[in-house]
C-alpha cells in the first residue's frame, strides 16, 4: 500500500476540496500523457530537496527511502509532480514533503485526507 501527495506550482486553492478538483488539471495536462516533460526547475530543486532528506528508491540499498517508485523526479512533469510513498513510511516522509514544499512556495496537496498540506 502507498500513501501519494501532489505539488505544483500555482495559487493555493482555498481548502483540499477544491485542491482535489485544481489538482486534476494539472495531473493530466503534465502526468497523464504521452508527451514525455521534464520537470520545471523548481520542481526539480523540490525533488533534489527530498532526495537530500531520503535516499531515491533507485539506489535504496538499505530499505531506508520512503519512496515507491524510482526515480523519483520521474514523477514529474513540467511544474507538477505526484509521487507516492511507502505507507509504513508516510507520516514523516509526508509532514517533511508538505513542509518542504510550503517552504518553496509550492502547493502541497494530500488527496487520501482531501486537504491542503501543511
Amino acid at each position: 500500500m502507498s500513501y501519494g501527495l501532489a505539488v505544483w506550482e500555482g495559487d493555493r486553492p482555498g481548502d483540499g476540496v477544491i485542491a482535489g478538483k485544481v489538482c486534476t488539471q494539472p495531473y493530466d495536462r503534465y502526468i497523464d500523457t504521452a508527451e514525455d516533460l521534464p520537470a520545471s526547475p523548481r520542481i526539480a530543486e523540490y525533488v533534489a530537496a527530498l532526495l537530500a532528506r531520503w535516499v531515491d528508491l533507485t539506489e535504496d540499498e538499505e530499505d531506508t527511502s520512503p519512496w515507491s517508485t524510482g526515480p523519483l523526479i520521474g514523477e514529474a512533469a513540467g511544474p507538477f509532480i505526484y509521487f507516492p510513498m511507502r505507507y509504513n513510511m508516510a507520516e514523516e516522509a509526508s509532514a517533511y514533503a508538505a513542509d518542504l514544499a510550503a517552504s518553496m512556495g509550492l502547493v502541497c496537496d494530500d488527496p487520501q485526507a482531501r486537504r491542503l498540506r501543511p
